[in-house]
């Protein structure tokens, strides 16, 4: 007679209403329970959960536990850490584009890591002194001399990463140098879900040697992740965080940071403490969301 066991564990993907768990006992094919369906709850890539495994192999999904952050453009659950790249050239860098996804991860709670690829073809001093001085982490990336690929590569142990960037900065030839063994099954799955916005994207963890996760998200681009949590105006300012020592500190408790007389942000910024970039960008963001009420927030969301 067969032997049930309660145990936790860690969604490495789902497919077709199948869900790959791995345990402390070893890997799960599970199955959710309908109570999921009918509360609309889905598991994803990335979860913690509960399930009632069996001795061949096979289980049931009983828990989905808290969940610290979630994307829903791929469907991925409990990132800690986004790496970022965007080249230096071919194509330029979009300032806006970096600025609304760093501030997106870092209101999702997802360590933001920009990477710069083809220093071979530019020089990358002048972004990785703006992006130091904001306090996130900035690699500069060549694929042609492997410069800052091993610097990349140990930041991967003991959490879940991901990595975003738009066609042609890179992003495809970092992932190959870090993970050689996985070129061709990655191909093989980017080609097979497609590249399209709308096409359904399945995610899988790949487990790494030294510990820890990186997802595998076919066409994920800077696009999918800037477009979140960018309605709350009260929040935004929670997405740079080289604002954090000044927020409460300006004069007028209202402060947008933007023009007011008496903003410690602004006054930061004039003292070179805070990027001007970046502080443009926060801005143009500010401008965007400022007029969204709060009803309109959710259906905003994607």
């Amino acid at each position: 007679m067969s032997e049930s066991r309660h145990l936790e564990g860690l969604v490495r993907k789902g497919i077709g209403g199948f869900y790959t768990v791995e345990t402390p006992e070893g890997i799960y094919t599970c199955t959710a329970r309908g109570k999921f369906r009918k509360a609309r709850i889905s598991p994803y890539a990335g979860d913690r959960v509960r399930i009632l495994g069996e001795e061949d192999g096979t289980g049931a999904l009983e828990e989905i536990l808290p969940r610290k952050n979630f994307l829903v453009r791929p469907p991925i659950a409990n990132i800690d850490q986004l790496f970022i790249v965007t080249s230096l050239r071919d194509p330029s860098p979009d300032p806006l584009i970096l600025d609304k996804t760093i501030a997106a991860a870092e209101l999702e709670q997802i360590a933001p890591v920009l990477v710069l690829t083809k220093t071979d073809l530019d020089d990358a001093s002048s972004l990785q002194e703006i992006y130091s001085v904001a306090g996130i982490p900035c690699f500069a990336v060549s694929s042609v001399t492997g410069e800052g690929v091993d610097q990349v590569g140990a930041l991967l142990e003991g959490r879940i990463s991901a990595f975003t960037g738009n066609s042609g900065v890179g992003k495809s030839t970092l992932l190959n140098a870090l993970f050689p063994d996985l070129q061709l099954k990655t191909g093989e799955i980017s080609q097979k879900l497609g590249r399209g916005r709308h096409t359904t994207r399945e995610v899988e963890l790949y487990k790494l040697e030294g510990g820890g996760y990186v997802a595998d998200t076919p066409g994920f681009s800077t696009f999918d992740i800037e477009r979140y949590r960018m309605t709350d105006k009260e929040k935004l300012a929670f997405g740079f965080r080289e604002f954090a020592p000044y927020l409460g500190a300006c004069q007028f408790s209202s402060c947008s940071h933007t023009c007011e007389k008496g903003c410690a942000v602004l006054q930061a910024v004039e003292e070179g403490k805070i990027p001007r970039s970046r502080h443009e960008s926060y801005c143009a963001m500010y401008q965007e969301v400022k007029d969204v009420k709060q009803w309109q927030q959710k259906s905003k969301r994607v």
